[in-house]
């Protein structure tokens, strides 16, 4: 009998542990800073270069209304892969790429409402007792805010 698998790249933010499917995720990269934007919401961080394009950066731990931590060593960068286009993810760092049972990833619970609510996609059980919460890359950067992102964008590569 086959299990049907969901392969998770898993990640810290604070306290808590975090996953996308790894089919959302194109690279994981060390982070390496962002060339600042203005007028945008203040939990993106900015944009940076990424195979020729220029693709805008989320902090998650602001994004998720986390509180605010340095930048460390571990920092990674998850280059998303969402319906229109790439979208660099901040996270604490990277723990790994977890082969899942289907049968161990649940819909988010109905209490669950706001704000981190409009991200989730489910909750994981990675064995024993830990559980991720999995997050939806094309809900990270609502398309009204990339609106805003995409303009300011279009001016720093026309040079504007």
């Amino acid at each position: 009998m086959k299990t049907d698998l969901v392969r998770l790249v898993v990640f810290k933010l604070g306290d808590g542990v975090f996953a996308v499917d790894i089919f959302s995720v194109h690279r994981v990269v060390r982070y390496g800073g962002a060339s600042a934007v203005t007028d945008v919401p203040g939990w993106i961080e900015g944009v940076m270069e990424y195979e020729g394009q220029v693709i805008p950066i989320v902090d998650l731990r602001r994004r998720m209304e986390l509180p605010r931590d340095g930048i460390k060593p571990e920092t990674r960068v998850l280059v998303l892969n969402t319906y229109s286009g790439w979208v660099g993810a901040v996270v604490d760092s990277v723990l790994e790429v977890a082969p899942v049972p289907a049968s161990d990833v649940a819909p988010p619970p109905p209490l669950f409402r706001g704000l981190a609510s409009e991200f989730m996609r489910g909750i994981a059980r990675l064995g024993g007792e830990r559980l991720a919460v999995i997050l939806d890359a094309d809900r990270v950067l609502a398309s009204t805010d990339r609106i805003v992102l995409e303009t300011e964008t279009a001016e720093l590569s026309s040079g504007g």
